[in-house]
């Protein structure tokens, strides 16, 4: 029998230190045997993900692989002698990235930037990458074959060379944007005037 009290709490201590310990280390084991498999690994046949975004009133998607990532419109210093749809540069991280107004490059309306909401896509392109402003980002979106249909009035304009096919869902239609072939497009390549 103990006569010291302190020693008696501590034997307590030492045991639920314990007890939590091999808890967390139950609860690592349960999670390592259950790997759910990454986005990318699960794919059904007839399914196709890419992220949605808005362009003036077009929903529009895109693959992933051409998107590095999206982020918050950075500040953006301008570049003399370029089109109105060359913003500028924007400096990320420490690279220079030139940042294009898509909306106004495909449409030739120019987007209201809205600080701290507007994002920017940034392009894998040859040569660095590219950023271009979205009037709305919807995040990932998946489709089936079945919901595929023409693209309709979606591809009408300078959208023609980038949509080549849309899909339905609910009320709204979806075109496919190509970004790779954004980035090839001789015009978006060389923004001088």
């Amino acid at each position: 029998m103990s006569i010291d009290p302190g020693a008696d709490e501590a034997a307590r201590i030492d045991a639920a230190f314990i007890d939590a310990f091999e808890t967390l280390a139950e609860y690592e084991r349960r999670s390592l045997a259950h790997v759910a498999g990454l986005p990318e690994q699960l794919q059904a046949a007839g399914l196709w993900r890419g992220i949605g975004f808005r362009i003036g009133q077009r929903k529009l998607v895109s693959n992933y692989e051409a998107v590095a990532e999206i982020l918050t419109v950075p500040q953006i210093t301008p570049v003399p002698g370029a089109h109105s749809w060359m913003l500028g540069v924007a400096n990320v991280r420490s690279n220079l990235l030139p940042v294009v107004d898509l909306k106004q490059f495909l449409e030739g309306a120019r987007s209201v930037l809205h600080e701290g909401h507007q994002k920017v896509m940034v392009l894998r392109q040859p040569g660095g990458d590219v950023a271009v402003t979205i009037d709305e980002l919807y995040g990932q979106r998946s489709f089936m074959d079945e919901q595929q249909v023409e693209p309709e009035g979606l591809a009408d304009g300078r959208y023609a060379g980038f949509i080549d096919r849309a899909y339905r869902v609910a009320d709204d239609v979806w075109g496919v944007f190509s970004l790779d072939r954004l980035v090839r497009t001789p015009e978006f390549r060389h923004a001088a005037v």
